[in-house]
């Protein structure tokens, strides 16, 4: 199977944290963007977003339902396209 990427817009609207904080995120090391190799943009793994939310679930007692929805939602969207 693939690995499945996401934009910064759409990883930050998913993590309900601004583009900006991703970014500090990846400077520091606490979560790792990678670089698309047409336009060098930032992209994220899903696999590295579903890490993330299974450590904000166990730290802060769990996360909305609706978060969860979103990321398996990109995950079929991305495999329809």
């Amino acid at each position: 199977m693939a690995t499945l990427y996401i934009t910064i817009k759409q990883a930050s609207k998913i993590l309900g944290v601004s583009p900006l904080t991703l970014r500090n995120w990846d400077k520091n090391g606490k979560m790792k963007a990678h670089r698309h190799p047409m336009n060098n943009y930032r992209v994220y793994k899903i696999e590295d977003l579903e890490k993330v939310i299974h450590e904000i679930e166990t730290n802060a007692g769990g996360l909305r339902r609706s978060t969860k929805d979103q990321v398996k939602k990109l995950i079929i969207k991305h495999l329809e396209d």
